[in-house]
């Protein structure tokens, strides 16, 4: 971890907001934070494109809730009842460019990324009319789910994965789908054959359990504070839209539908909007919920 030393200023950096307690019965003040050697630091602690960022500050006691604006998104912040410490996820936007100084000690380092080809059905390259409005209905379904927003935080503890296996294409690679259409991964692939058990990352709500185009039988999770889940090229599910599932529940099983070159699990993860990498997610080290 690291730490940010100098004071908080307008996108590029964490602008930090505090509301404080106030001697006004039922009210509160909100005051923009001045960073203290060692009172803002973040995992991992080199940040690329596509990077989640787990953020922990410490404030005064007094401090009833704490948000801040990272590349134009809010960040909320939430408290681990064993310490004083609040905690906050964010994430690097994938289009972010190298050498980008967040702040004076935060900056985006370069990340290089894989480029593959790959052999798809010519469908997926080439569709028809009728598969065109299949999917355009599909974008209207993704956007109208995208769009759900859960202001609380449902998710605990640290992320875990959704099977164990090993990983057979990382976040990031640029893939070039019968040597005319480009397409950037964003997410993270297992070599699992078809009908392995998925678990779900962390606590959440189904927000989708449905057939898509592309992304074949798909899971989306809505774990709170604008960050999902996704879970592509399913062959089986095993939850409903609404549902609430834990961490490890199994959501659905492995397949190869969709837009596939063969079996396998590919989970993505998106943050207000933003892809990030799944792998350095899952490496993050979160507070644990206290015992009940």
């Amino acid at each position: 971890m690291s730490s940010i030393d100098g004071r908080m200023s307008f996108r590029g950096v964490l602008v930090l907001i505090a509301f404080m307690a106030s001697p006004i019965p039922q009210a509160v003040a909100a005051s923009r934070v001045v960073a203290k050697p060692g009172m803002v630091s973040w995992q991992p602690a080199k940040l690329v494109p596509g990077s989640p960022v787990l953020f922990q500050i410490s404030t005064s006691k007094n401090s009833r809730d704490v948000t801040a604006q990272w590349f134009g998104h809010e960040v909320t912040f939430f408290r681990d009842s064993s310490t004083t410490a609040w905690y906050g996820l964010a994430a690097v936007p994938l289009g972010t460019a190298a050498g980008i100084e967040i702040s004076k000690t935060i900056k985006v380092a370069r990340a290089i990324y894989p480029k593959i080809a790959a052999k798809v059905a010519k469908q997926f390259t080439e569709p028809s009319a009728q598969q065109l409005k299949e999917i355009n209905a599909d974008k209207d379904v993704k956007q109208q789910t995208f769009a759900s927003k859960n202001p609380q935080k449902l998710w605990e503890g640290t992320f875990v994965a959704p099977v164990s296996a090993p990983i057979s294409d990382v976040f990031g690679t640029e893939r070039v789908f019968n040597k005319e259409v480009l397409s950037r991964h964003q997410g993270l692939d297992y070599a699992v054959p078809a009908g392995t058990p998925v678990g779900a990352i962390n606590r959440g709500t189904v927000l989708l359990a449905r057939p898509l185009y592309f992304e074949g039988n798909c899971v989306i999770l809505d774990h709170g504070q604008g960050l999902l889940s996704l879970y592509l090229h399913l062959s089986q599910f095993r939850v409903k839209e609404g549902e609430e599932v834990e961490p490890h529940q199994i959501i659905a099983l492995s397949g190869g539908s969709g837009r596939a070159t063969g079996p396998h699990l590919h989970l993505a993860v998106r943050w207000q909007g933003l892809y990030l990498d799944p792998a350095i997610l899952l490496k993050l080290k979160f507070p644990e919920p206290s015992a009940p």
